[in-house]
């Protein structure tokens, strides 16, 4: 062999020995033993879901399970376990009573929840169903002065549409196959991070809630003039399934908002049809709420396992997801499920006794649902505000974030959010997990969730790519999302595989490599 020749081979052996990363094969054993054969997962998803109840952000809910959360943590002896205040939130809200059924032209019980920061109906109301068929402003003048008393709703002319696939599903091999080969996306605009996906779901609410001008003119009126609530529907919510979220402002400044109801599509579209074809319809409802502005900050709940190692222990992991979730169920899939395998991958860590070398930080957001806003003012007081990307100190000292936020559904790889120098180390991580699943790697971004928040300073964050069940068809954002649709193996998993990656980072030589930072977006640029 030529000398040129062998110096080529030992270049190249060197770059791949250099490559490697250093699994302890022993200790993955040992976390995939303890957190598939003796997990906890479920124990904690129903103290967040069902003990709890709904965590609106703000909410005594809220307040429940965090301060349960900090509890448990400490006693499984993490450091530093407690609540922390990112910012101003705005007005908390309960909802104490609800009732509404429809009683003439006969009775029948309704599927209806009330929105959230709306007010009541000051006691129990029997009042008739008024049909708004105005299509502007303008023709919803004639409607001036009649609506005192009366229970308002849309006139509505779409119909249930029918859907032949079934609601829970797990990516097929091509489809993991197609993500595997994506290719990377093209540089967001400054001030962007506004996916494609979120677009997706934003316009279709937004359509499903008809011209959101005109029935926030009707909802001005009505409460002016006296009017008992309004009802709204969407076309997703068929077969009982209710997508209800917010009613209005939650600033603690803001006027409380008028009583909107959501009701399921069916019995929306009832209403409606009586009421076109001239049969009297009344509706006999109570609605009890409680609104308070005694507190407006937000808060996040923090625990931290600390570093060992004397010249990387003020370096930094942090995994985490969001605690809050809306009000129609117990916010199971969103997203306590992604709180409760977090929480279970700190438990694994510290049943095995390790000793990081990087300190290892869980945050429970608060304010997600609401904008990111937990995790955003926790990135702007500790790293960098995204306006100006003026860094402080703890920017430097930051190696990675995971997060989960996609319901129920394993592991099946990683979002590599464009980082493409990250793509090896995570392959050789998921190695030891590929026959759970877990083993498909994509350069693309994906978003709507707090690992954004992260990624907007140029710090890595990522989130891992979880099968969608039933996500996106029968539980986020719904009165399904109850912890009867978690799965309980698949929360194993994840926290099996959430716990390696974690203690791979906080093991690592080096922190994990960043990709360049952004440009600031300055103050009139708003969103991840």
């Amino acid at each position: 062999m030529r000398k040129s020749a062998i110096v080529l081979l030992l270049i190249f052996i060197a770059g791949f020995v250099s490559a490697q990363e250093k699994v302890d094969t022993d200790m993955m054993n040992k976390i995939r033993n303890e957190g598939l054969n003796n997990s906890k997962v479920m124990d904690i998803a129903f103290q967040l879901t069902d003990v709890s109840g709904p965590r609106l952000t703000k909410s005594p809910g809220y307040d429940r399970a965090a301060n349960w959360a900090i509890t448990e943590l400490k006693k499984w002896g993490l450091e530093n376990a407690s609540l922390e205040p990112w910012g101003e939130f705005g007005k908390s809200w309960e909802l104490q009573k609800s009732y509404v059924a429809m009683t003439a032209p006969y009775y029948r019980p309704l599927i209806a929840f009330p929105k959230t920061w709306t007010k009541g109906t000051n006691g129990l109301q029997n009042a008739e169903v008024l049909l708004i068929t105005a299509k502007d402003s303008v023709e919803l003048e004639q409607y001036r002065g009649k609506l005192k008393g009366k229970i308002l709703i849309m006139n509505r002319t779409d119909t249930l549409k029918q859907t032949f696939k079934a609601d829970a599903g797990r990516y097929t091999d091509e489809e993991l196959d197609k993500m595997a080969n994506a290719k990377p996306q093209q540089p967001r605009q400054q001030g962007g991070g506004d996916t494609a996906e979120m677009r997706r779901r934003r316009e279709q609410f937004q359509r499903s809630q008809g011209p959101a001008q005109l029935v926030n003119k009707l909802k001005e009126m009505a409460d002016k003039e006296g009017a008992v609530a309004v009802l709204s529907t969407s076309p997703r919510g068929h077969d009982g399934t209710l997508f209800v979220q917010g009613g209005g402002a939650y600033a603690a400044t803001s006027p409380d908002n008028f009583l909107d109801i959501m009701v399921a599509f069916e019995d929306y579209m009832t209403i409606c049809r009586l009421a076109k074809a001239g049969i009297p319809v009344k509706i006999e409802t109570e609605v009890k709420t409680s609104l308070s502005a005694r507190d407006t900050k937000g808060y996040n709940v923090i625990a931290e396992i600390k570093g060992t190692d004397p010249s990387l222990k003020e370096e930094v992991v942090m995994l985490g997801g969001h605690l809050d979730s809306w009000q129609g169920a117990t916010g199971a899939t969103d997203n306590a499920a992604g709180c409760s395998v977090m929480m279970e991958a700190i438990r694994i860590l510290k049943t095995l006794g390790i000793k990081p070398r990087r300190t290892i930080r869980i945050a429970l957001w608060n304010g997600e649902e609401q904008g990111l806003l937990g995790s955003r003012g926790y990135v702007k007081n500790h790293f960098a505000d995204p306006a100006t990307m003026e860094l402080k100190p703890e920017h430097a000292k930051f190696s990675s974030y995971f997060n989960i936020d996609n319901g129920t559904g394993k592991v099946r790889g990683i979002y590599l959010q464009g980082n493409d120098k990250v793509k090896d180390i995570f392959a050789q991580w998921l190695q030891p997990f590929n026959d759970l699943g877990a083993k498909t790697i994509t350069i693309s971004n994906t978003g709507g969730t707090d690992h954004q928040s992260f990624d907007a300073v140029g710090l890595p964050g990522f989130q891992f790519i979880q099968d969608e069940i039933e996500y996106d068809t029968r539980t986020h954002h719904t009165n399904m999302d109850s912890y009867d649709h978690l799965i309980a193996d698949d929360l194993k998993q994840i926290a099996t595989i959430v716990a390696a990656f974690v203690y791979n980072t906080a093991q690592r030589d080096e922190k994990l490599p960043r990709k360049e930072l952004p440009q600031p977006r300055g103050t009139q640029q708003r969103g991840f």
